[in-house]
């Protein structure tokens, strides 16, 4: 393989380490850990290397059971990138050795980032006051709840003053290649990307979620423009006669509409978006029952648990005692060395 002309932007490598917390996503990891490898690959000589820390060194689990090998953080060599990996369940977790690690790592003017729940932790830090920031559009109202004084995006990743934060997922990969991009050049970045049939580098104001119309399949703005309102508002129920007001329809036609493509009422559908969203809390957080509850626009738990029941079957406590079984077993083939 020739070689590709890497543009010399940044002289030297770079060492990144990657501070891995219990049942972080592979995808995230695979995304910050991979574009790094074929720039490497693609270049022919070193650009990056990369190192797996935590606080105490050895085998961490993934949230899928797969295992990795990591490295105390008193033993990573001089860094120049340090990002957190965090998992679905983030609400409590303060580590106290990543959290001076990471202060002590902004104080030297590293670059400090975060993948998908790892924003928690740079703001457990304090080092995102008066800086913007993003992570997994599931988790920004309990983030925005926490922090409230944090500028919080729905954007795919953010760069603020040397934070690089962003959604996770395959939006691991933008950020990534957007530091390679800034480092080498935008030949070496889209070179990258085609290695992993990414069509295309994508921009950090673009929105994480597919589109109302996609995840629906409706075309109608009215309807959709509806749903939006609903889903921005969770927590503070609005009546549908304000919903349909919002989208300059009549409540009566709103509720024909609903008829038409959904079988049900809006008032209904409604209800159900806040229920799938209860269920998603109480499966992957650590809030309590009452919390969720008012989270979702429930005057009280036992008002959640009766329509809890109602819809899934079951009650909430149910739910939750369904999901707090022991981590996912090991799987037989781990990384250890990754």
């Amino acid at each position: 393989m020739t070689p590709l002309h890497v543009a010399k932007l940044n002289e030297g490598y770079k060492r990144i380490g990657l501070l891995i917390l219990p049942q972080f996503s592979m995808m995230a990891l695979a995304g910050a850990i991979e574009p790094l490898r074929a720039a490497n690959r693609l270049a022919e000589r070193a650009l990056y290397e990369w190192q797996l820390l935590s606080e105490t060194g050895g085998v961490v689990c993934s949230s899928s059971g797969v295992e990795i090998s990591t490295r105390t953080l008193g033993d990573a060599n001089e860094l120049d990138r340090v990002f957190v990996l965090a998992s679905l369940d983030i609400e409590h977790l303060r580590p106290p050795q990543m959290l001076r690690f990471l202060q002590r790592a902004a104080a030297q003017g590293k670059t400090v980032g975060a993948f998908s729940t790892g924003t928690f932790i740079l703001a457990r830090a304090g080092l995102l006051d008066g800086r913007k920031c993003t992570l997994h559009w599931e988790s920004i109202n309990e983030f925005a709840e926490e922090f409230p004084g944090i500028d919080v995006t729905r954007e795919l990743y953010v760069n603020h003053d040397n934070r690089w934060t962003c959604a996770g997922g395959t939006a691991a990969i933008d950020l990534m290649l957007a530091q390679i991009s800034v480092d080498h050049g935008n030949k070496l970045a889209t070179a990258v990307a085609e290695q992993f049939l990414h069509a295309r580098i994508r921009g950090p104001e673009e929105h994480q979620r597919m589109s109302i119309q996609w995840r629906f399949g409706i075309h109608d703005r009215r309807i959709t423009a509806a749903i939006g309102h609903m889903e921005a508002n969770f927590e503070h129920v609005i009546g549908i006669e304000e919903v349909a007001d919002r989208c300059n329809v009549s409540q009566r036609q709103l509720e024909r509409l609903w008829h038409q493509h959904f079988g049900m009422t809006p008032q209904r559908f409604y209800l159900e978006l806040r229920l799938a969203e209860a269920r998603r809390l109480l499966r992957e957080s650590s809030k309590s029952i009452a919390s969720v509850a008012y989270s979702c626009g429930f005057v009280s738990p036992s008002h959640l648990g009766s329509a809890y029941r109602k819809v899934w079957g079951c009650s909430p406590g149910e739910e939750r005692r369904k999901f707090d079984s022991a981590p996912p077993k090991r799987q037989a083939n781990d990384l250890s060395n990754f």
